[in-house]
């Protein structure tokens, strides 16, 4: 969601509407027309035709036999890129790796990006339940993920107040933390523990665990490791899970402090 208030001052609309465009194709799997594109957009559609001609010469969309357009490959490469500048080093990916190997539970690194905390790296556990949701570049339901949880910690109680009025807190299950109160409480009862916790309260069925790899004066460069379980496991091996996220995150800072 854009801020009005943010807009600058010298923003380039046609690069602007490019963007808009981009973003109607993306969330439209099944493709679009132009006039569909234009009608969502809000464009007329020979704005919109030149804006589309120029986003496919530059393999931003695709046009298919239909006549409708989609997602292009160069927005995967420019994923690609994305996913590499956040996460950090290839060792990273290595270290979250072993752990989802030796543990059986998916680990996952996640950072502020643009002041919302966002997935930069996982791999993937054969003991964790399925969850579609949490890849690289999730940025949603920060405060039902443990992970987020780690993060939102660092913040300022203003700071946190803030960030919770602009992104929500939408009830994902029944257990999921909805009112600022009741979130720092349970922040409280983290830092306390040393360990960030969810049960049921993103997915039910997954719980997750996380503790801060790295704090930093800048937001943006303050890291958090996760691993997710099944929920009937958690309460049980909570103390086994904070001994290897340690040891995990001890690895993890050697590594983003060089």
């Amino acid at each position: 969601m854009r801020d009005p208030q943010a807009e600058p001052s010298d923003l380039i609309r046609s690069v602007s509407r490019a963007f808009q465009v981009l973003e109607a194709v993306g969330q439209s799997p099944r493709g679009l027309t132009v006039k569909q594109i234009a009608r969502r957009c809000e464009l007329t559609v020979a704005t919109t035709y030149h804006l589309v001609r120029t986003l496919a010469y530059e393999g931003y969309v695709m046009r298919r036999e239909d006549g409708t357009y989609i997602v292009g490959l160069e927005v995967a490469d420019r994923f690609r890129e994305l996913v590499l500048a956040c996460r950090g080093p290839q060792q990273v990916q290595d270290i979250l790796r072993k752990a989802a190997t030796d543990t059986g539970f998916t680990h996952m690194v996640g950072r502020f990006i643009n002041n919302r905390v966002a997935i930069v790296a996982v791999a993937e556990g054969v003991r964790s339940p399925y969850a579609e949701d949490l890849i690289v570049g999730f940025d949603d339901a920060t405060h039902a993920t443990a992970l987020g949880k780690a993060l939102l910690a660092t913040l300022s109680p203003d700071q946190r107040w803030r960030f919770v009025k602009e992104q929500g807190m939408p009830a994902f299950t029944p257990q999921t933390l909805t009112s600022p109160e009741t979130l720092d409480a349970d922040l409280t009862a983290g830092e306390r523990r040393g360990l960030h916790l969810e049960l049921n309260q993103f997915r039910p069925g997954l719980a997750s665990a996380a503790l801060l790899v790295l704090q930093d004066r800048e937001q943006d460069r303050r890291v958090a490791l996760a691993c997710t379980v099944p929920a009937t496991e958690l309460m049980a091996s909570a103390k086994a899970v904070r001994s290897r996220l340690t040891t995990v995150a001890q690895q993890l800072a050697d590594i983003l402090r060089e």
